[in-house]
């Protein structure tokens, strides 16, 4: 069975860091297309970046920078590290996994994987 369990959200002040962890189970994430996105209350879904099967990363404008997209294959697990935080990072974080084929999308804000976790929320105060 296929699991995505998002963990390491929190509340911490502005300029503070956090950083999330998304373990896979029933698949292993190496070379596979994976991202993060948010949901902030009565806004949509936001995509944050990619990492694809050759690790590399793209990110959205508004988190350049200041996260970083990582996976641990031996953890079977990936990583999001959010220093500077602002209070309009405010959200749920939610990551994703995309097995069915090879590629990635070519825009962080395509939603198309087939795995999701179910979030964490992350909370930062002025």
């Amino acid at each position: 069975q296929v699991q995505l369990v998002e963990s390491g959200g929190g509340s911490v002040q502005a300029g503070g860091s956090l950083r999330l962890s998304c373990a896979a189970s029933g698949f292993s994430i190496r070379g596979v297309c994976m991202g993060w996105f948010r949901q902030a209350p009565g806004k949509e879904r936001e995509g944050i970046g990619i990492i694809d099967s050759s690790d590399r990363t793209i990110y959205t404008d508004s988190v350049k920078g200041r996260f970083t997209i990582s996976r641990d294959n031996a953890k079977n697990t990936l990583y999001l590290e959010m220093d500077s935080l602002k209070p309009e990072d405010t959200a749920m974080y939610y990551c994703a996994a995309q097995t069915f084929r090879t590629y990635c999308p070519t825009s962080v804000q395509s939603t198309t994987y087939n795995y999701w976790g179910q979030g964490t929320q992350v909370t930062v105060s002025s």
